[in-house]
């Protein structure tokens, strides 16, 4: 599930010379960024796929992208260097750039949360520290990033019997006013942020309302399209024959309230919930079976009443990331490739393909406005 987690470039100046242009560009226009190797971030005009900036890096390769809550700034991660980058959205201009490794010590993390200050970059990671003989190699920690030293300002290592996630980049997500950090994985794990120590852990193993058990997030924040909620697909067992369901799940980071709504049995892989800009329709990639029998197909949910709408079948590839333009009329099948693939939202059909000249990331893909 986590493989095809996906898991948007340049918002184009309209002098008023050109507003002819504009009145007969398509509806969806819009920008779009991704990651592509070693180190750089590509802007794409989402109307054709041309390719309209390409933004060094020097932090590397980066693996991970997100925008801040008000959609000013993007934050970016690296693997190269262990690094953070920080963009302004609207001029992509960067801001702020640096690395974590030192000659003796070096970190591995992917993915996090800025605070609602800019200050503060909350994720988890591992560190490796360089001795005469050897590396020493920490336990996984919770970590936050001072944004302006440009250094770990803290960490606390975690509890052994909150990390499951194994090699998984975990889901983080803050409350409005920045005080408490959300872990989703099997439970939902409650952190203060003063001190990065578990205050609570969400049983969902017992909801309620539905009678299932077993609760997990998967997918991917990629869908949340408000600071005040977790929208996510989730999987679930019931408590007697213990088979697994999956469905959509939404988490309140204010009051931590949950609801959440069964769709069907869990298939062999779902990508992350995209979701349409007015909230009405919801799009996923499911996968069943492997190598040559591996099929993948988009399902379509209506959001309203959680139900299905739609399935096709498209050509797989052994991996890639989902996607969604900004204006909900396209879906993308994109990263660990030269190219985009573009398919229509209404008939979930083919459409075409964007060559990128470059082998994008799957860093994941974010829409600039």
């Amino acid at each position: 599930m986590k493989q095809l987690r996906s898991l948007p470039g340049l918002k184009v100046l309209i002098p008023a010379a050109a507003a002819i242009v504009a009145a007969v560009a398509p509806a969806h226009a819009g920008t779009m960024m991704i990651g592509t190797y070693p180190d750089k971030l590509f802007t794409i005009d989402d109307t054709n796929g041309a390719i309209t900036d390409r933004i060094q890096l020097q932090a590397g390769l980066p693996t991970s992208l997100r925008l801040s809550n008000d959609k000013a700034k993007i934050y970016v991660t690296t693997i190269t260097t262990s690094g953070i980058v920080v963009l302004d959205n609207a001029t992509r201009r960067i801001l702020n750039q640096f690395s974590l490794n030192t000659p003796t010590t070096k970190y591995r993390f992917m993915g996090g949360v800025p605070d609602p200050t800019g200050r503060w970059y909350y994720t988890q990671l591992i560190r490796f520290d360089k001795e005469p003989d050897r590396y020493k190699v920490s336990k996984p920690l919770y970590a936050v990033i001072d944004l302006q030293q440009k250094k770990v300002a803290r960490t606390v290592e975690i509890d052994p019997q909150d990390d499951t996630l194994g090699g998984f980049r975990p889901t983080f997500a803050l409350s409005p006013d920045g005080k408490t950090l959300y872990k989703f994985g099997d439970k939902v794990l409650v952190i203060d942020t003063a001190t990065l120590k578990v205050s609570d852990r969400l049983d969902l193993a017992k909801p309620e309302t539905t009678g299932m058990e077993n609760v997990a997030f998967g997918g991917g924040v990629e869908a949340l399209q408000n600071p005040n909620e977790f929208v996510s697909l989730f999987n679930a067992s019931d408590p007697y024959v213990h088979a697994k369901m999956f469905g959509i799940g939404r988490f309140n980071l204010t009051n931590r309230t949950f609801d959440f709504t069964p769709v069907g049995p869990v298939p062999t892989g779902m990508a992350g919930l995209e979701v349409t800009p007015d909230g009405k329709d919801g799009y996923t990639v499911v996968t069943n079976g492997t190598l040559g029998n591996k099929r993948c197909e988009f399902w379509h949910f209506d959001m309203a009443t959680n139900k299905v709408m739609e399935k096709a079948e498209f050509h797989c590839r052994s991996r890639f990331s989902f996607g969604i333009s900004a204006d909900g009329q396209k879906l993308y099948i994109h990263g660990a490739s030269y190219d985009i693939e573009v398919y229509d939202a209404k008939t979930l059909k083919y459409e075409r393909t964007w060559d990128l000249g470059a082998d994008a990331t799957m860093a994941g893909l974010l829409h600039l406005k």
